[in-house]
């Protein structure tokens, strides 16, 4: 199946998170401060979650991050925005069915018409019509729908070679990956050489889009860990409210990369922005 790869390396970093977690010591109840800075934190396994990762670091700066290097130098940007916008053109059917799923159906219309329009004209994705047109696109997965829904973040996790997670998220995942037609293709050699390279297009368009955010962390915070854990929280909660991520420096804007984006840039100056999730039309 196209994206049995991806299927497995979520199953496996799930295990191997879970499988080294051990919690981070409770303060006592007579020292409140500290009792109410754990509980905002949230990150229970902060011990295990930090070793993970020190091990995503070392594999981050001798093989992903250099990877990316090359790509972004051997491709030209307008090659490279090509691979984005098409891998974001993939993800419109996930998208479109979580903008149903939380009755966004303004939002399921842009996406629904932005992956006809981008399909065809667009020649596959490769090219995004549809911004040029001022129609922009947005990202939605079903961890955003189950936050919408009601369902609780729950405890902070790191898992390596993805990243900052949580249960939710890391559910979200899984079940975009069950509705994504793509999944349904079938077996084979070619499938699942299609599927392995559409995943390592993934990984590697979304290190690229990272490549000055991180640097940047690793610059000029002491602790990039905790750093991270902050702009990880801070980034789902506006694409939960569907709002544009405030400031870019730490982590990739919403809708830069192709990993679960339906969308390679960010607005055009001249287009309307997309309302807070709630706000009236």
């Amino acid at each position: 199946m196209l994206a049995r790869p991806a299927f497995r390396s979520a199953s496996l970093a799930l295990a191997l998170a879970l499988g080294l977690a051990a919690c981070a010591e409770r303060p006592p109840a007579d020292d409140p401060e500290a009792l109410a800075e754990f509980r905002q934190v949230n990150d229970p396994f902060e011990p295990a979650n930090r070793a993970l990762f020190e091990i995503h670091e070392v594999a981050d700066r001798f093989v992903l991050q250099p990877v990316a290097e090359a790509y972004r130098d051997i491709l030209p940007q307008p090659v490279r925005n090509g691979i984005r916008n098409a891998l974001g053109n993939l993800r419109a059917p996930v998208i479109l069915a979580n903008d149903l799923l939380q009755g966004e159906v303004t939002r399921a219309r842009i996406t629904l018409g932005r992956f006809m329009v981008n399909s065809t004209l667009g020649l596959g994705g490769i090219l995004d019509v549809a911004r040029d047109w001022g129609v922009p696109g947005h990202s939605e997965d079903f961890g955003q729908t189950l936050a919408v829904w009601g369902a609780g973040e729950g405890f902070y996790m790191f898992v390596p070679l993805f990243g900052p997670s949580s249960p939710r998220d890391l559910v979200g995942q899984g079940v975009d990956i069950a509705m994504n037609p793509l999944t349904w293709l079938g077996q084979g050699a070619a499938v699942d050489a299609a599927g392995w390279v559409r995943l390592g297009l993934t990984v590697v368009d979304t290190r690229e889009a990272l490549l000055e955010p991180i640097d940047q962390v690793r610059a000029t915070s002491l602790d990039p860990y905790s750093t991270l854990r902050s702009a990880y929280r801070q980034r789902r909660a506006f694409e939960i409210r569907n709002q544009e991520t405030p400031g870019v420096g730490t982590v990739a804007p919403a809708g830069v990369t192709g990993f679960g984006q339906g969308v390679t840039q960010p607005p055009r100056p001249d287009a309307a922005p997309t309302p807070p999730r709630g706000a009236a039309p």
